[in-house]
């Protein structure tokens, strides 16, 4: 499900419109999110959609992310790997801990995450993203809220 259907208490300020994703922030809050609009994130784009969000980590003291994945029907490893081991110790050190991912409702997709995760994490143990306050939603208020 789109956030576009859910009904929010909070007011969504659309940052930036990319050809597979979207980023946003929470208006008043220090929160950002990034919405898959399509059912795969090229590698190239997803890499530019998140280091745009880390000059809006800077710019607005974002310390939550919210990653809407639910529109999403392709994994990716290598897109996987980068967010954790590269972009996440950057942004751990510009003070952005908390995050929240919405995944789709796909049992083979959910699979993969949690499989590609604990495959990063035995290959990585020191990293930060291990300190990281990491959880998963089923919708988006729930995200902002939690």
């Amino acid at each position: 499900m789109s956030n576009e259907s859910e009904t929010l208490k909070d007011n969504l300020v659309l940052h930036h419109k990319g050809s597979h994703a979207k980023i946003s922030f929470v208006e008043g809050k220090p929160v950002a999110i990034v919405e898959a609009t399509s059912t795969y994130i090229p590698i190239e784009e997803f890499k530019s959609i998140f280091n745009e969000i880390g000059k809006l980590v800077g710019s607005k003291k974002i310390t939550k992310l919210i990653f809407d994945k639910r529109k999403l029907t392709v994994f990716h490893q290598p897109s996987m790997e980068w967010y954790f081991t590269e972009w996440k110790e950057q942004m751990w050190h510009k003070g952005l801990k908390t995050h929240r991912k919405i995944l789709p409702d796909n049992k083979v997709f959910q699979q993969s995450v949690k499989i590609g995760r604990e495959k990063i994490k035995e290959d990585h143990p020191n990293l930060k993203f291990n300190e990281m306050d990491i959880q998963y939603k089923d919708t988006l208020q729930e995200a902002i809220d939690n």
